[in-house]
């Protein structure tokens, strides 16, 4: 597989992201790079393909913005490029909660490590929620995952409020795809007042890029939104069943 895929995000202030729509529109297109790329003010979120080559020079343009400087990404690979062209789109969030005020670049939960996980997430006292939406979730997920029957991850404020008033002293532990959901849901629980919240660092993603397959506590494919469909241990390409 010589096609090189990259997936990141962060969420730092960006005043002047509107400019930086054209600059990696053509960065991108000059280097037959194809994806999707979200900026907001809160910051950047994508995922691009292409050439390994040509993918490595992207990133290292992209790093050179000041806001991205210590941007990290997970590397996986396909045979195609995955995508069917270039876009960057403008957006009020780079992921949607709709939560007006929410500052995710500050206060979000304890990083929790791949290699810490399944110790966090054994203990029974703890809570485990799959951030992601009900689809997502039946394709693949950790062992003893709460599903919170969302559609799309503007319901989430909703189910805390539905389901977890009561918790807010119990250790939570959640996760996402890549981390940019878990990320953003931790900020949130912790302005609601829960104390004791954890997310996966790098999310599924890196979570399947780091364990071996006979420590892991994954079940199932890790649900992609492009033409793979699916990734397992080793990011390797996994169709969904049925």
């Amino acid at each position: 597989m010589k096609i090189a895929v990259s997936a990141f995000y962060k969420f730092v202030a960006l005043p002047d992201f509107v400019a930086l729509r054209t600059v990696l529109l053509e960065a991108a297109r000059a280097r037959g790079i194809r994806g999707t790329i979200l900026l907001a003010a809160e910051g950047i979120n994508g995922t691009i393909a292409g050439e390994a080559e040509n993918l490595a020079a992207m990133m290292t343009f992209i790093r050179a913005q000041d806001a991205f400087a210590d941007l990290e990404s997970k590397e996986s690979w396909a045979d195609e490029i995955p995508f069917r062209r270039m876009k960057v789109r403008l957006k009020r969030e780079i992921v949607t909660m709709g939560v007006p005020g929410l500052d995710p670049a500050n206060g979000a939960g304890t990083y929790v490590s791949p290699e810490n996980w399944n110790a966090l997430i054994a203990n029974p006292d703890v809570l485990v929620i799959d951030t992601r939406n009900s689809f997502e979730f039946a394709v693949g997920t950790f062992r003893h995952a709460v599903d919170p029957g969302t559609r799309s991850f503007g319901e989430f404020p909703a189910y805390v409020e539905r389901e977890l008033a009561g918790q807010k002293r119990r250790p939570i532990a959640m996760f996402c795809t890549g981390g940019i959901r878990c990320e953003k849901a931790t900020r949130y629980l912790r302005q609601q007042g829960f104390e004791n919240v954890y997310n996966l660092q790098g999310g599924i993603l890196k979570y399947l890029e780091t364990i071996e397959p006979e420590r892991s506590l994954w079940q199932g494919a890790c649900f992609v939104f492009d033409e793979r469909e699916g990734l397992g241990h080793g990011l390797a390409i996994t169709k969904p069943k049925g």
